[in-house]
């Protein structure tokens, strides 16, 4: 793994909903010839890049920029920028900003399908299985007969997704000719979208070349499920989504069982020996975490995050305290995906929940900044009760303790070795921590 990701912290992106670009069928077309407008809205992340920094971070981790149909995961060219958000020279001028603030790009790649308006399934309609382009997608041609439908696998029964062929050796040149194309452009990595439907061979042949190009890239795959340490060894990438330690974050907090906690940890420290996963408290897919727990639960649930394990990252308005809910339905990413305005808020325009919230992520990612070992330490529980816990994470360079208590009542928590409160609020007392209701706190050992 690049040995930058050791220090690297994301803000996470979603720059069709951040840009207020619109997302359903049919808009922004031009009326005569039928091709959608160029509107340069990729620059308003630039005026963003400032709070970023600010927060601690120093990577910008971006959703789906590239021509696309509708949400931006059915792509439609993987070498044009989707013309909403702008074009390559809006892309390039991102890219330079972020250069100048020493900010890391992560590009989101969809390789697992393509949106069914993707010319090259236009020419699979248009020409049957002599088309040229035929290789690229898992057809079934039995009996098929010009003018008839194509019979096209699709991605989890969504019609206008249609899967690529991840056997074909057409497939692996695509995208590994996407890859280096825009790292090429500055990129510094990609997340690798549905990584969990796509064979981990197929990733294993596609990283081969592209490192071989490109050795300082890094990789992280999208993956709800499954056994993690087993898809990293055969697929070669170097990192993970870490969906069961935010399972295991949000639900405890929300459910008020630290034990759902405890054995998150468990099971994320397992994967340490073998690759450091890719961890978050919200994204653009989950409903989010001030939704989830409350306001005043965030920074419990940040507490963990940045003090375990892990390569973090933060979905933008997150440090807001931002509510949305995620629902299944059309449009029930909208609450998750909305428009920022034209530059950060004023922080004295902010409610109490929200500056609280601020200054808790300034606080921890500040923390995390200070102790870059955190990164693959591992994590002991030493106190459990449903509602409170205390986290000991160390290495030989040091040791940082975590107590949470999720009561409407004070509580004491053991302070094992903890010497000094680095933030949150708490009292050191006769070998105790004492945290006030809800509270929480980190402590150095």
């Amino acid at each position: 793994m690049p040995s930058w990701t050791e220090h690297v912290m994301w803000w996470h992106v979603y720059p069709l909903g951040f840009t207020g670009a619109p997302v359903r069928p049919g808009e922004e077309h031009d009326g005569g010839t039928g091709a959608r407008l160029v509107r340069h809205r990729l620059g308003r992340l630039e005026a963003w890049l400032d709070h970023l920094v600010g927060l601690g971070l120093n990577g910008l981790a971006l959703g789906p920029v590239f021509a696309s149909s509708t949400h931006g995961y059915d792509t439609v060219d993987h070498f044009r920028i989707d013309p909403r958000l702008g074009d390559e020279a809006d892309f390039d001028h991102l890219v330079a900003a972020c250069r100048e603030r020493g900010v890391r790009v992560l590009l989101d790649g969809v390789f697992n399908h393509v949106g069914r308006a993707h010319p090259a399934f236009a020419q699979v309609l248009a020409e049957g299985p002599a088309a040229q382009a035929a290789q690229l997608f898992r057809v079934d041609w039995t009996g098929w007969r010009p003018g008839e439908p194509v019979r096209a696998e699709v991605f989890e029964g969504h019609e206008q997704l249609v899967a690529l062929d991840h056997s074909s050796p057409a497939v692996v040149d695509l995208v590994v000719r996407v890859l280096r194309h825009w790292l090429d452009r500055g990129a510094d990595g990609w997340r690798l979208d549905a990584a969990y439907a796509v064979p981990p061979g197929f990733w294993a042949q596609v990283l081969a070349q592209v490192r071989a190009t490109h050795p300082d890239a890094w990789f992280t795959g999208e993956v709800i499920h499954g056994d993690a340490a087993a898809i990293v060894r055969e697929s070669t990438v170097d990192s993970l989504t870490q969906y069961e330690l935010w399972q295991g974050v949000w639900h405890s907090i929300a459910e008020r069982n630290l034990f759902e906690l405890a054995h998150a940890l468990q099971r994320h420290d397992a994967l340490l020996p073998v690759f450091v996963p890719s961890t978050f408290v919200g994204n653009h897919d989950v409903t989010r975490i001030a939704s989830a727990v409350g306001a005043d639960l965030v920074p419990h649930a940040l507490a963990v995050l940045f003090t375990v394990a892990g390569v973090p990252s933060v979905y933008a308005g997150d440090e807001f305290a931002l509510t949305g809910v995620k629902e299944q339905r059309l449009g029930g990413d909208d609450a998750v995906r909305p428009e920022f305005g034209e530059r950060p808020p004023a922080e004295d325009s902010l409610g109490p929940d929200a500056r609280a919230v601020l200054r808790a992520h300034r606080d921890l990612i500040a923390l995390r900044r200070r102790r870059p070992w955190l990164h693959r330490a591992h994590t002991d529980v030493v106190h459990l009760t449903n509602r409170q816990v205390l986290l000991r994470t160390a290495t030989g360079a040091g040791a940082v303790l975590v107590a949470l208590n999720l009561d409407d009542a004070p509580a004491a928590l053991p302070a094992a070795d903890a010497r000094a409160l680095v933030c949150g609020a708490a009292e050191l007392d006769g070998g105790h921590v004492r945290l006030a209701a809800r509270g929480w706190a980190v402590l150095e050992g």
